[in-house]
This record gives structure tokens, C-alpha cells and sequence, in this order.
């Protein structure tokens, strides 16, 4: 395993929409636990494969729930209802914060790190997080969705 240099919003390539993995194999493998320990080096809950420079369908996230870490291949969003906002910031605009509405509730199909297909069932702060990860996917960032001003820290 090792740290992955973090794309930051200068580069054109976070707002390139990500291809489908079409493989998983030990590439695959070896760029989720890079994804990993990237994404907690940095204080992170969640990093997408194009924030560290691979412009695939693919994203981590952990919340510190218990529950994780999440990995998502291939994610698509299902269902989603409700509404909520926070504060949100993202390893790729540093020190850059700002309120967001994101879905209260959000299904998720994807593939695990195995290929097996799953339901993701998120509410709260998961919910937020597959959210913005999954617009990293699709050339989005989240200071496009910001309310108001942004607050540079």
C-alpha cells in the first residue's frame, strides 16, 4: 500500500465523468487500499479513485459508524428522498468549507471489492458522503452545490 497524491480542483481531470471498472482485479485491489489509507491520512470519510488521478467508477468512505470502510464500484444511485444540509468540505479544494443540501436518504447499487453486488441504505452523514463521492464521478465538486458563500479556512 502507499499514500496517493490528492487531485486537487486545479486540475481538469475532477471534472471528467469517471468510466465504469470493467475489471477487479489486483490493480483494482491495490488502488482501494491506496484509496484507504490515502483518504485516513488526510483525515477523510470518503475519496473517489479521480481525486487520486484514475478516472474510474470507484469510491471509499468511512464515517467511523462501525460499519466501515465502504467500498463502492460501480455505483449507482437507486432512490433517494428526503433533505438535509451541512457543512461540507473535500480533500481536493483544502481549506474550503460550505453549506450543501444533499438527500436525507440515499440507495446505492454497486459492486463490493469482490465484484459481489450490493445495496447501500444510507441516511445522515452517510448518506451526505456516498453523495458527494458519487458527484466526484461525474465531473461534479461539491463547491458547485454550495448554499450561500464559501468560507475559506
Amino acid at each position: 500500500m502507499a499514500l496517493r497524491q490528492i487531485v486537487t480542483e486545479e486540475n481538469d481531470l475532477l471534472r471528467k465523468v469517471s468510466r465504469p471498472v470493467d475489471r477487479i482485479d489486483g490493480r483494482i485491489q491495490l488502488l482501494i487500499d491506496d484509496m484507504l489509507q490515502t483518504m485516513k491520512a488526510n483525515n477523510g470519510i470518503g475519496l473517489a479513485a479521480v481525486q487520486v488521478g484514475i478516472l474510474r467508477r470507484l469510491f471509499v468512505m468511512d464515517i467511523q459508524d462501525g460499519h466501515g470502510p465502504y467500498v463502492l464500484i460501480n455505483p449507482k444511485i437507486v432512490a433517494c428522498d428526503g433533505s438535509q444540509v451541512g457543512q461540507e468540505g473535500c480533500l481536493s479544494v483544502p481549506g474550503t468549507w460550505g453549506d450543501v443540501e444533499r438527500p436525507a436518504h440515499v440507495v446505492m447499487e454497486a459492486l463490493d471489492r469482490e465484484g459481489k453486488p450490493f445495496t447501500l441504505d444510507a441516511e445522515g452523514l452517510l448518506a451526505v458522503c456516498a453523495s458527494h463521492e458519487n458527484d466526484h464521478l461525474d465531473g461534479i465538486l461539491f463547491r458547485d452545490k454550495v448554499i450561500g458563500n464559501l468560507v475559506k479556512t
